[in-house]
């Protein structure tokens, strides 16, 4: 079975930057350990990249969420050290989820997808949900040890959420 490893915004700027989190630091180390298996294995290992412009704060986002963050180029927009290797993909996006990777995911007919990174309840969930609307028979499923939400309770109810509509939770 075609297996694909999406690793979701684990950047500077959510991990140790201006949004980042205690627990977005402490899953580092697994979501390493989990591409690294992966890969192992066989399976492909892709990445969303929060990518915003010097005009972020403009934007709807911007308005709601007043922090500038993850400004393509800058050393918050950079993924994690460690996790990116030659051969896996980046998908660039504007927003909370990636329509170009639910796209990929569809026209790649893959049996499994596997979610990892930050945050749970905000880029996790709407990946989770749009690779499940465009793949509906591929088996989508989140390592809920190798994600971190904004707070522990906004990861719990994401969690209980995908759940709801049949995102296996590991």
């Amino acid at each position: 079975m075609k297996e694909l490893l999406v690793v979701v915004d684990m950047q500077g700027d959510f991990i140790s930057g201006p949004l980042g989190t205690r627990e977005a630091r402490a899953i580092l180390p697994a979501v390493r350990k989990e591409a690294a298996a992966f890969r192992a294995r066989g399976g492909e290992v892709a990445f969303t990249r929060d990518t915003h412009g010097e005009d972020y704060l403009s934007t709807q986002e911007g308005k709601r969420l007043p922090v500038v963050h993850c400004v393509k180029g800058g050393d918050g927009w950079q993924l994690a050290e460690g996790l990116f290797c030659a051969g896996d993909r980046v998908f660039d996006k504007p927003s909370f989820g990636s329509l170009a990777l639910a796209e990929y995911v569809r026209a790649g007919g893959y049996g499994r997808v596997e979610l990892v990174g930050v945050c749970t309840d905000i880029c996790v969930v709407s990946n989770a949900l749009l690779v499940k609307a465009y793949a509906p028979e591929t088996e989508v499923c989140v390592r809920a040890d190798c994600c971190a939400g904004t707070t522990p309770e906004a990861h719990a109810a994401a969690l209980l959420t995908m759940r709801s509509c049949q995102v296996e939770i590991v």
